[in-house]
């Protein structure tokens, strides 16, 4: 099955790590993962959040530079939930990771901007424009709270990995200083 060869899983990475058996079929994973998905709504809210924030990040940290940027924060992502649940047999797939290191440097650079954000209250919904530092900020720690859920009931409860996205948000907040382009006066 393609997902369990190009997507990343965690227990074959580290048993071909341990065992110093590293080829293509062991690194190339780290940037295949990227690239799948684990079905159309996975793709498309990838994809909604990579354009909202991923094209100003990018506008600051110029082309090449973001590209490095968006692989560093995909391997740091998949490396954190690899360390947190190096036993797992379930493929990691999606750009999610790598997404979440976009957002960590969004929420530097862009702290007041505002995220339109579509709130549900009862059977109602409200549309409210949040600063980005309060809309990324309790995104991030629902990341924590699930992640620290997965943890007492295991890496495959629920198929998302939670740790990938707090790995690739403080691998974002880490990068951004280095790689965003420098203001001449």
């Amino acid at each position: 099955m393609l997902v369990f060869h190009l997507g990343l899983v965690p227990v074959n990475f580290v048993d071909d790590i341990q065992q110093m058996q590293i080829s293509l079929g062991t690194i190339l994973p780290l940037f295949s993962s990227m690239f799948l998905h684990g079905g159309w709504m996975h793709l498309i809210g990838n994809m909604l959040f990579l354009y909202i924030f991923g094209d100003n990040v990018e506008d600051r940290f110029g082309h090449l530079k973001y590209l490095v940027f968006y692989f560093i924060a995909g391997i740091t992502a998949a490396a954190t939930q690899i360390y947190m649940f190096p036993n797992s047999e379930v493929p990691m797939v999606g750009a999610s990771g790598a997404i979440a290191g976009v957002l960590g440097a969004y929420v530097f650079m862009f702290p007041t901007a505002k995220v339109l954000t579509l709130i549900p209250i009862f059977f109602f919904f409200q549309l409210i424009e949040l600063p980005a530092f309060l809309f990324l900020g309790i995104w991030f720690l629902m990341q924590i709270l699930s992640g620290m859920f997965t943890l007492g009931i295991g890496a495959d409860a629920g198929g998302v990995a939670w740790w990938a996205h707090i790995g690739g948000f403080v691998a974002g907040i880490v990068l951004f200083p280095f790689l965003r382009k420098r203001r001449w006066r």
